[in-house]
C-alpha cells in the first residue's frame, strides 16, 4: 500500500508536466488528460496488488505516456484513413445484373467447374486449399507430402489451367 501512495504522490506531483507533455503528441489538451488518467491506471497497479519495482519511475511514467499518446495518434489515423476510404468493399451491396451478364457468369463457372474436376484430387485440393482457404504454400506442402517449390508450381500449373478454361474463344460447356 505504501508503494502505491508513492506512486500516487509521484503522479499528482508530475500530472500538469505530463499532460504539457503529451499535447503536443496527441494535439489538444483535453486528449492529453485522458491519455495521463489511462497512463496512471497503467502505473498503478489494481487492488492494491504490488507492481513490479521500477528503478527511476518518473522516466516509467513519461514513456508510459509517450507509448500512450502516439498509439491513440497512430490509431486515430487509421480510423482517419477508414473514414476517407468509405465503407468496405464487402459491406456494399452488389449490383444487381442484367440477364446476359448472368448468362456469362453462369458459363465462367461452368468452364471453372470442369477445369476443377479435371484436376488430379491432390492438385484440386492444392488449389482449393490455397485459393478458398487461404493456406500458405507451406501448408499445403506439408498436407501433399511435397515441398514448398513443388507445391508452388502445382497450384499455378492448377491456375493456369483454369485461365485456359476461362478463354472466351472457347465454347462454353452446356448446362445439361
Amino acid at each position: 500500500m505504501k508503494h502505491d501512495r508513492a506512486r500516487l504522490d509521484l503522479f499528482l506531483a508530475h500530472r500538469t508536466a505530463l499532460v504539457d507533455y503529451a499535447t503536443p503528441i496527441v494535439g489538444d489538451r483535453m486528449r492529453a488528460e485522458d491519455v495521463v488518467q489511462e497512463a496512471y491506471i497503467r502505473f498503478v497497479p489494481p487492488g492494491g496488488t504490488a507492481g513490479a519495482a521500477v528503478e527511476q519511475p518518473l522516466a516509467y511514467l513519461y514513456r508510459i505516456v509517450r507509448n500512450l499518446a502516439v498509439d491513440w495518434t497512430r490509431r486515430r489515423a487509421m480510423e482517419h484513413r477508414q473514414e476517407m476510404e468509405g465503407p468496405a468493399w464487402w459491406s456494399v451491396p452488389a449490383a444487381p445484373r442484367t440477364p446476359e451478364q448472368e448468362v456469362c457468369h453462369r458459363q465462367e463457372l461452368g468452364r471453372i467447374k470442369v477445369a476443377l474436376t479435371a484436376l488430379s484430387p491432390a492438385t484440386r485440393l492444392a488449389v482449393e486449399m490455397h485459393r478458398f482457404g487461404g493456406f500458405p504454400l507451406r501448408e499445403i506442402a506439408q498436407r501433399l507430402g511435397v515441398s514448398v517449390p513443388t507445391a508452388h508450381r502445382i497450384v499455378r500449373d492448377a491456375l493456369v489451367g483454369i485461365a485456359r478454361e476461362l478463354d472466351p474463344s472457347k465454347p462454353a460447356p452446356s448446362d445439361g
